[in-house]
């Protein structure tokens, strides 16, 4: 369809889509150019406290100032108005008597005589003290009744017609309306003041008109000096507002700071007081909360320090008489058929509590080191496929042994992160005997996912599940669901702790999921890149479909 069968002259197809183009355009400049200012003004609004109480009363100060600076110029200029008006028609009452006597001796129908009281009444002085300020020029009109007359009058302004309609009906009649000052070019707001006049020449309308410069001038003065006296009122009600301000806000500024700094671990950092006031108070009770706490920090430094002193010293120590107790262990545990059964049995459980001894010291000293901050990490490029297949291989045996299917679902490309390969491992193990321990001999699902940040693995049993509440019970140290369940695996009870700091060393997250009658799920989340930061996983903590 050609533009003149839309309705549109030629040349001017595709204008609106043009002009919606021009739009966009100059709004995505307009949202480049003010966007970052504007995000950085309501950044400083929301953080300051300074700059809202000034803002604030920035605006509550200009609007009482506007509302009391336009009740102050509506009073002066109604008062000035009213002071030149009745002052015009006091001017105006006494010209009459004047105008009167230039007409005696005029006949009627004399248009010379006329004429000439007119042009005497005109040329009468036009300046009055009786005004405020002092002198004010105004000027006069006169006009006639009849018709016939009136064409003979000079006329050097016109009057609006509604004023003559008052003056026709015989009272005195007042206008504000523009007038023209002599010898100046132009109009200029004005008062008319118009009153009938009878002569022996017949009867005649006088009107005075006088200009309202000067007042207009005085308003003028009156609005300035209403302007900047508010003005300054304003900055000076801000410069107070925010110098009260400052004073309250720097305090609560420099408590912020020190609060940071003891978070940080700086113990040793206090508030300046100055002072008997409230501000003092605060920062007096300040430094005594800061006081006690550092107290009791060091005194939990020093009550940990020999607890993991105690721990690993101790872990230290049993290492000597547990080899000792191994190698007897041992030679009895090789000639256990020798022995009567009871004995055979008492030699394989004393075998089996020393395997079970000997993972607790590990798990302890391991614990020890996290404690006391010396675990690190060895990163290396690895294939997490890899490492969870060495921890399946691992657990299948003791899966075969009790009759649970232990499945693996791994995704065909590589699932490679930077990790500690021996801890990740670990936890892998972990995770699968708390599954085993776990299963009530239903299947246990393994399954590995990875996004472009992140890799995840979840390990999940059907087994008994979770009470509301034991997911964030399950990695505590020694913590059982159940105490009077046994252990398939025969663990510590220290494994899922050491898990979650593996893991957390990692940068990673270790979570729990569970429901009764649903089983659990285990989910561990690490970054691709070391340190790096999570902000989701690739695979769900929760399976879908199922109702917590």
């Amino acid at each position: 369809m050609n533009p003149a069968a839309r309705g549109l002259p030629g040349g001017l197809d595709g204008l609106p889509a043009r002009a919606y183009q021009w739009w966009q355009a100059a709004f995505g400049w307009l949202d480049r150019r003010f966007r970052p200012g504007l995000a950085a003004l309501s950044a400083r609004w929301r953080r300051s406290l300074q700059l809202r109480v000034a803002t604030t009363t920035i605006l509550v100060t200009s609007f009482i100032v506007l509302l009391i600076g336009q009740f102050l110029v509506d009073q002066i200029g109604n008062g000035v108005l009213k002071a030149k008006r009745d002052a015009s028609i006091t001017q105006a009452s006494l010209g009459l008597e004047a105008a009167n006597a230039a007409f005696d001796g005029v006949a009627p129908g004399d248009p010379v005589n006329i004429r000439d009281a007119v042009d005497k009444i005109i040329a009468t002085p036009t300046q009055s003290t009786a005004t405020l300020g002092g002198g004010a020029l105004f000027s006069k009109v006169v006009r006639s009744v009849d018709q016939a007359v009136n064409r003979q009058l000079p006329v050097s302004q016109p009057i609006p017609d509604a004023l003559r309609r008052q003056v026709d009906r015989g009272t005195l009649a007042v206008q504000y309306a523009p007038v023209r000052t002599p010898g100046q070019p132009g109009e200029v707001p004005g008062l008319i003041v118009g009153q009938p006049m009878t002569t022996q020449a017949g009867a005649f309308e006088l009107y005075y008109l006088f200009p309202l410069t000067a007042e207009q001038r005085t308003l003028g003065l009156v609005q300035r000096t209403v302007l900047i006296a508010g003005l300054a009122l304003v900055l000076l009600v801000a410069m107070i507002a925010a110098l009260v301000t400052r004073q309250v806000v720097r305090p609560v500024r420099v408590a912020a700071q020190t609060a940071g700094r003891l978070a940080g671990g700086e113990l040793s950092q206090r508030i300046k007081v100055s002072g008997e006031d409230d501000i003092a108070l605060l920062g007096e009770s300040f430094n005594d909360m800061a006081n006690s706490l550092q107290q009791q920090i060091q005194r939990l430094e020093n009550l940990s320090r020999v607890q993991q002193r105690f721990t690993s010293d101790v872990s230290h120590e049993l290492r000597t008489p547990l080899t000792t107790i191994r190698m007897a262990s041992e030679l009895l545990y090789t000639r256990r058929e020798d022995f009567a059964p009871e004995l055979a049995r008492s030699v394989e459980l004393l075998s089996n509590e020393l395997d079970r001894f000997e993972s607790l010291l590990a798990d302890l000293l391991e614990i020890s080191r996290y404690d006391a901050g010396n675990a690190h990490l060895e990163t290396e490029q690895a294939d997490l496929r890899g490492i969870v297949e060495r921890a399946v291989a691992t657990a299948r045996p003791l899966a075969d042994r009790h009759g649970v299917e232990l499945s693996c679902e791994l995704p065909d490309e590589p699932v490679v992160a930077e990790m500690d390969a021996r801890r990740i491992e670990r936890v892998l193990r972990n995770l699968l005997g708390n599954a085993l321990d776990h299963a009530e001999g239903r299947p246990v699902i393994v399954r590995v996912a990875a996004d472009s940040a992140s890799v995840a693995v979840t390990v999940r049993d059907q087994g008994v599940g979770l009470r509301p509440g034991e997911a964030a019970l399950v990695f505590n140290r020694f913590w059982r669901a159940d105490p009077s369940r046994s252990r398939l695996t025969g663990g510590t009870g220290l494994g899922l702790a050491i898990s979650l700091e593996d893991v957390r060393l990692h940068h990673g997250w270790l979570q729990a999921w569970g429901a009764r009658g649903h089983g659990a799920v285990f989910r561990m989340t690490l970054p691709r890149v070391a340190g790096g930061q999570l902000s989701g996983s690739p695979l769900p903590l929760e399976p879908p479909g199922v109702l917590a």
